[in-house]
């Protein structure tokens, strides 16, 4: 799968294309809608960048390959478009999808700009030619740890999965909340049906439930038993990792799905071009555009200053990570090393704590800001 030049772009590029590898969860058991968004704002920005000149005059073009939230496959899509001759990669939204596309592309030599996977350890190893945009779970997470003990949250019950992505969220929590008395206790969905869950919260005298699983399940049917539960009228259901972001949590669980805060990285409020990107996104997703586009979009517009500054050789690509300053819809963005990161990282993205106002399920209030 691959998306090609509009026909406007190719009357103003000639030669070959360059080729950026994409990598999206665009099929089940991935986060399709997280999916979708990521190329959305992949390919509007590609056809910006061909409607302005390409790259020296050759068209930029997206080699799309669907990950489906399978380490295996994204490696595999990796060795594949390395030998296509992509001059970088960009995308993948699942954590440990992008780990493995990044120890591959590491391997490779192939410059890979990760667009929304958050897992601190993202390399084993310090890598040079992988580069991040999303901020570092460790960071984000923070911020919603100082969020819930602004809050007054101390005794929190996460519900998790087997996952290295959830037991790093499950481990920055814990080391945020402990030493301000906070405690954090662990349900296991593999164990607990969503009915034990809340007898468990009960017992446990949690005053917080955080969902550390997927979406739609057992997500949404974790969060329709508390709701519906009286014992638990009082206690706060988030997702730190933003699954309320999305159009199909208010469409799957309407009401009970307001006053969920969660994760997302977008500023207050956008300057002219994240207005301005942010109206095309809605034009072509025929909804409102989540964070995880905007990032999709930002992805491509580094690749393509990085490409008409610095060509198309692999190498030199990775080198000018450090050199990067572009505007991105979201803010300024620089690449530097930070204390505990492995890859190039912008350091950071605006962070917000959000929830769907009950009153309006369709309007995000903003919680918090870090």
């Amino acid at each position: 799968m691959s998306t090609s030049p509009s026909p406007s772009a190719a009357e103003r590029t000639d030669g070959p294309p360059v080729r950026i590898g994409a990598l999206v969860p665009l099929t089940r058991p991935g986060w399709v809608e997280a999916g979708r968004h990521v190329l959305a704002g992949l390919e509007l920005a590609v056809r910006e960048v061909n409607d302005t000149g390409g790259i020296a005059g050759r068209p930029l073009e997206l080699v799309v390959r669907d990950t489906a939230a399978d380490p295996q496959r994204a490696a595999e899509a990796v060795d594949e478009l390395a030998r296509l001759g992509v001059a970088a990669l960009a995308g993948e939204y699942h954590s440990v999808v992008a780990r493995a596309a990044a120890a591959r592309a590491d391997a490779l030599g192939l410059p890979y700009l990760c667009t929304s996977a958050v897992l601190d350890a993202l390399t084993e190893q310090p890598s040079p030619w992988v580069a991040r945009l999303c901020p570092a779970q460790s960071h984000s997470w923070r911020i919603y740890a100082d969020f819930l003990l602004g809050a007054g949250h101390s005794r929190i019950a996460v519900a998790t999965q087997p996952s290295v992505y959830w037991a790093a969220g499950t481990r920055i929590l814990r080391d945020c909340l402990a030493p301000h008395g906070g405690t954090v206790i662990e349900l296991d969905t593999g164990e607990l049906d969503p009915t034990a869950v809340c007898d468990e919260l009960v017992r446990q005298g949690a005053t917080a439930l955080l969902l550390l699983v997927g979406a739609p399940e057992p997500a949404a049917s974790i969060v329709r038993s508390v709701r519906r539960d009286r014992r638990l009228a009082g206690i706060v259901i988030g997702a730190p990792a933003g699954q309320p972001e999305f159009a199909e949590w208010a469409a799957l669980l309407g009401d009970d799905g307001s006053a969920v805060p969660f994760l997302r990285y977008l500023p207050e409020r956008l300057g002219p071009l994240g207005a301005r990107v942010g109206t095309a996104l809605r034009e072509h997703l025929g909804e409102a555009p989540s964070f995880v586009a905007f990032e999709g979009y930002d992805t491509v517009t580094v690749l393509a200053d990085v490409l008409r500054s610095h060509g198309t050789d692999r190498a030199r690509i990775a080198e000018s990570w450090p050199r990067v300053a572009v505007e991105g819809t979201r803010g300024r963005i620089r690449f530097s090393r930070t204390p505990d990161g492995s890859v190039w990282q912008w350091a950071w993205p605006p962070v917000q704590v959000v929830d769907r106002d009950p009153a309006a399920p369709d309007r995000f209030r903003v919680l918090h800001t870090g």
